[in-house]
């Protein structure tokens, strides 16, 4: 019991706490040797490999990222991704597999991956001030500002959104249960 309270002193709901593992069985996988690694850093093939999986692991898609060559873990699931235009990388031929993954980036796949399902989710929350809206990147405002009014991402201690900051892997388990949580059809 002393791993939830740790994870509830970050900010993370009992119910996000209990979930990791059920993810770890179906749409995220350990890091091998029975562990999960909640505190490690979530990876860009990480993410959308846990994308492709949550979308059935669709077939199809080609990529030409130099960086990632066919038949690694992750190469369906990137050419998947570039494919559905979740990703195109860093546009410069590179995918960055290996690249930690920015909040802001995930904030990012996401609202893709939502449109491209055709989900909606309820935006209810005004956006509350960070002191840090700032350094959003421009590509990922409309992304971020959507993150936060649907309640997927929120703030950290001192009032920062940390759009550049990387995710670790709780943090991405924690916004997937709440985006399968608050997603619906759009009609």
């Amino acid at each position: 019991m002393w791993l939830a309270g740790y994870w509830m002193e970050r900010g993370y709901r009992p119910e996000e706490i209990f979930a990791m593992p059920r993810m770890e069985q179906g749409i995220m996988q350990g890091i091998g040797g029975g562990l999960f690694d909640p505190s490690g850093v979530m990876n860009r093939s990480m993410l959308v490999t846990m994308l492709h999986r949550l979308a059935g692991e669709p077939g199809g898609g080609t990529a030409s990222f130099t960086d990632v060559s066919a038949g690694i873990w992750y190469s369906d699931a990137v050419a998947w991704a570039a494919s559905a235009e979740l990703t195109g990388g860093y546009g410069d031929g590179r995918f960055g597999p290996t690249d930690a993954v920015t909040r802001e980036q995930v904030a990012a796949l996401l609202f893709r991956y939502a449109q491209l399902q055709k989900l909606e989710l309820a935006a209810d929350q005004s956006v509350p001030d960070f002191s840090d809206t700032a350094s959003v990147s421009g590509w990922a405002k409309e992304a971020m500002d959507w993150a936060v009014r649907t309640g997927l991402l929120s703030g950290k201690n001192g009032g920062i959104l940390d759009p550049l900051g990387t995710a670790t892997r709780a943090e991405v388990v924690a916004i997937l249960m709440r985006f399968s949580q608050s997603t619906v059809e759009a009609e």
